[in-house]
């Protein structure tokens, strides 16, 4: 199932839901809430590769979006940075370096940074987030390469889309891109 995506970007996909249901089981002895989710095939093999650090998912990812055409037709994969830099696997930049490497793309790693600390799954108020993403994305500015190229951003979910806006923006503006589209694994079924 694609899903499109709307926003600044010339077209947005998100190849399927993260979770197709979710079922509350109710609070931890720390007061969070805790669930029992039910994912589609990709939203497994995301999670599997983001959280449990399984670098086989890699492979299987990238042959589903064997379904997306066009891809080949971009000048540059640009994966999203990360917010947790610490984690010992970077699924989105392993996600555009195999993708690139399937459909012969060349992939920008590191042409985006993300000075910021703060994950954003807790900021809710989209004036706030857009802020704190404006302030922590950057575009290297040693990365001209962009000017009057086709750009496909690659992130692993799309929830509310502030960080592919504000990427956007940026490849647009001080990039010089002639196009940005968005391509993610996943959406979720909200935008919290």
């Amino acid at each position: 199932m694609v899903i499109n995506l709307d926003g600044n970007w010339k077209s947005g996909k998100a190849y399927d839901l993260h979770t197709v249901s979710s079922t509350h089981l109710g609070t931890d002895e720390f007061g969070h809430d805790r669930f029992d989710n039910a994912r589609s095939e990709m939203g497994e093999l995301v999670y599997q590769l983001k959280y449990k650090g399984d670098t086989s998912k890699v492979q299987p990812i990238v042959a589903l979006l064997d379904d997306i055409k066009g891809i080949e037709g971009f000048d540059f994969i640009i994966p999203i940075p990360p917010t947790k830099k610490n984690r010992p696997v970077q699924p989105v930049e392993l996600i555009a370096e195999a993708l690139g490497a399937r459909r012969k793309v060349a992939v920008a790693t590191g042409a985006l940074t993300n000075s910021g600390d703060e994950e954003l799954k807790g900021v809710t108020d989209p004036i706030a987030r857009k802020e704190l993403l404006d302030e922590a994305l950057k575009l290297d500015p040693s990365q001209g390469k962009f000017k009057g190229k086709k750009v496909l951003l690659v992130d692993d979910l799309y929830r509310s889309g502030s960080t592919l806006r504000v990427a956007t923006d940026l490849l647009y503006k001080e990039g010089e891109a002639a196009q940005v589209s968005v391509l993610t694994m996943t959406r979720t079924r909200s935008n919290r």
